[in-house]
């Protein structure tokens, strides 16, 4: 037996426990940015590509963790997770293909996880899905 045989039965389960963790984990960055907590200096310049991103971050992130807006904050989530990558790590450290050299791995995971959640949909445990039944019915 194939583990995709054995386990194929929870891909919808842990399509949305991903995109959970995910939001959670991402509305947090935009959280220490926005508030300067969990270990930040201080909170960023509101009026500021720094406090656009923590914006970003916050809002996409709880939008994807509960699983509302899904795609559209997935999408703009994963630009702005391009955009930091090629911003501020390969303009900062080069090595484009390198996210281990340049400190870009988070922003590189971060971009296609939230592609896929953007191109997949939500998955299981989402508001999107609550309220597209409720309108099927």
């Amino acid at each position: 037996m194939t583990l995709r045989r054995l386990f194929g039965q929870f891909q919808d389960q842990v399509h949305g426990i991903l995109r959970i963790v995910a939001g959670y984990a991402f509305m947090l960055h935009g959280a220490q940015k926005l508030l300067g907590i969990l270990g930040a200096d201080g909170p960023v310049e509101y009026v500021s590509r720094m406090g656009l991103a923590g914006l970003i971050e916050l809002g996409a992130g709880a939008l994807i963790m509960v699983g509302l807006f899904t795609g559209l904050a997935a999408f703009i989530a994963s630009g702005e997770m391009a955009v930091a990558y090629l911003m501020a790590h390969v303009g900062a450290a080069g090595g484009l293909l390198t996210p281990i050299t340049n400190r870009g791995e988070p922003a590189v995971l971060y971009c296609f996880i939230f592609l896929f959640i953007a191109t997949a949909g939500s998955g299981a445990f989402s508001l999107d899905r609550v309220l597209s039944r409720g309108k099927a019915s």
